[in-house]
């Protein structure tokens, strides 16, 4: 069944990552169709790229002549696949043996299976995770070392699951497919997995955890952590602020796993703000976390807004702002009045509405909410269009 697998690997300015999970892929899996995504490297990646390419038939490579981010690039390269289950890899990542064979045991139609990270110590510890410490860096990893504990630990946790989701994963192309894969919204990064492990589940499938499938995993250098470990670049900061920004417009509230990494989904509601005594600075701060807002302020400052932050969305926001609605839940607030304690209300709205479960109006700190009707609208976010 390995033959029936296609791995993705997009890469940007990761050159000497890539060439080591190049290496651990080719050590366990010689003749698996590798699709190598580079992402407008400027270190010499594609040009490394191309030659592995030439010597390996098996290799199907893509160059993007300026970067698009792998939200993007995934989606390019499971399209390119040409079998039947396909499977993410990060550039930073180190397959170990079995890797595939212990994804492919529980994999079926409306499935999507994961494997188990082994990272450093360099994030909090997880329930979904082992941390240990086969080295920080590209040039440190003592892989002997990881693969002898691999070799104890798929004994230990042999056929184990879990409830859980994050990459790597696989499933069947179909099924990545029928849901039209990754949302554009968030690229270039990140949250786009986020975005669509809620989708998975709430298409019906079925999320499982290989607790007996390991990667090596040195975490965040094929985007966040490129010239540093633990050094946020600019790119990042602003490609996250403005993907952190589309997931609360498109799902209401912020993001939220178990223990496990599982999701939690919260009903996505209809909800309209009214904003009076609004200020420029409180509608870049409350415009995301509502479908359609009100505020009185001057048209031209409005359209600033709209000028300034349509860039940054593919949610038209001239069909958003000071239109007329017909809104199920609407909150009524004063900027005058505002809080710190009543943002922290807005944040988490969803549940507050949820837990209420009934129609009428009602007080909230400074928060007036009229709640016409409950009707949940999460399963309309499955399937991009």
């Amino acid at each position: 069944m390995v033959n029936n697998v296609t791995l993705v690997i997009p890469t940007y300015n990761n050159l000497k990552h890539i060439k080591n999970a190049y290496t651990s892929i080719r050590k366990y899996y010689p003749t698996l169709e590798l699709i190598l995504l580079d992402d407008g490297s400027s270190d010499g990646t594609f040009e490394w790229l191309t030659e592995t390419k030439s010597n390996d038939d098996n290799v199907v490579l893509y160059q993007s002549e300026e970067r698009v981010g792998h939200t993007i690039l995934y989606d390019v390269g499971i399209d390119m696949a040409k079998n039947e289950i396909i499977g993410i890899i990060h550039a930073d990542m180190i397959v170990s043996e079995n890797y595939l064979e212990n994804l492919l045991k529980h994999l079926d139609k409306g499935k999507v299976v994961c494997g188990t990270r082994i990272e450093p110590p360099l994030h909090p510890p997880g329930n979904e995770k082992i941390v240990q410490n086969f080295g920080m860096d590209f040039d440190d990893l003592d892989i002997p070392a990881f693969e002898e504990f691999v070799t104890k630990a798929q004994s230990e946790y042999s056929n184990q699951t879990s409830k859980g989701m994050f990459a790597p994963w696989i499933l069947y192309k179909e099924d990545f497919q029928s849901i039209g894969g990754h949302d554009p919204l968030f690229a270039p990064f990140p949250y786009e997995d986020s975005d669509i492990f809620q989708r998975w589940i709430l298409a019906g499938y079925e999320l499982i955890q290989s607790r007996d499938s390991f990667v090596y995993h040195l975490t965040c250098r094929g985007h966040r952590w490129n010239n540093e470990v633990q050094k946020d670049d600019d790119y990042y900061k602003v490609a996250s602020n403005k993907a952190a920004r589309n997931y609360l417009r498109k799902w209401g509230i912020w993001i939220e796993n178990d223990s496990y990494q599982y999701p939690i989904i919260t009903p996505k509601y209809n909800v309209e703000f009214r904003v009076f005594n609004c200020r420029p600075e409180l509608l870049t701060l409350l415009e995301p976390w509502c479908d359609s807002i009100y505020v009185d302020l001057y048209e031209s400052m409005v359209n600033d807004y709209i000028k300034k932050e349509q860039p940054n969305t593919l949610i038209n926001l001239s069909d958003k702002i000071n239109k007329t609605f017909d809104s199920d839940i609407v909150v009524r607030l004063d900027g005058n009045t505002l809080t710190q304690d009543d943002f922290k209300l807005i944040q988490q709205l969803s549940k507050i509405i949820k837990d209420s479960g009934e129609i009428g109006k009602f007080n909230i700190g400074n928060l007036e909410l009229t709640i016409n009707s409950m009707n949940e609208y999460q399963n309309n976010l499955i399937n991009v269009t």
